[in-house]
């Protein structure tokens, strides 16, 4: 399999509010980004947008080092957190619904031909592909129409 390095973020201007995200993928050195908004979204679903676009842009199986600085992806991944939502069908504790159901499903379907080490990195501490990232989904956040 092809090693691909991901890193992703998402930025909201408002929460909810206008948001973006970006992503990129770093194969032999060779570097693609990836961007994208919405007028009205949130934070979290910006950062699973960045994470899904990225993966379903990928054209075969890889292995692959995820970087992100959000803790709502990591920690719902690494900690499976999203296992047991799906496993509930899709309802938390006091039968409340999971949020960005819709895209928690997307993201598991992406992940499946692929093999995965998720690394959460600090926001805005001077992570180079962080903070392009970071850059992206502002600008994308700015542009959406």
């Amino acid at each position: 399999m092809k090693h691909v390095d991901i890193y992703t973020d998402g930025a909201c201007k408002g929460n909810p509010g206008r948001g973006g995200w970006g992503s990129i993928l770093v194969y032999h050195g060779v570097e693609k980004e990836l961007s994208g908004g919405e007028v009205l979204t949130t934070n979290n679903r910006m950062e699973l947008m960045a994470v899904i676009s990225a993966l379903e842009a990928l054209k075969e199986p890889c292995e692959i080092t995820l970087t992100s600085d959000s803790r709502y992806v990591i920690d719902s991944i690494t900690k499976h957190w999203v296992d047991g939502w799906k496993r509930k069908n899709w309802v938390k504790e006091k039968n409340t619904p999971v949020p960005n159901t819709d895209l928690w499903q997307r993201l598991l379907a992406a992940m499946e031909r692929h093999k995965i080490e998720w690394v959460w990195v600090r926001g805005h501490n001077g992570h180079p592909y962080n903070e392009r990232c970071d850059a992206l989904a502002v600008d994308a956040a700015l542009r959406a129409k």
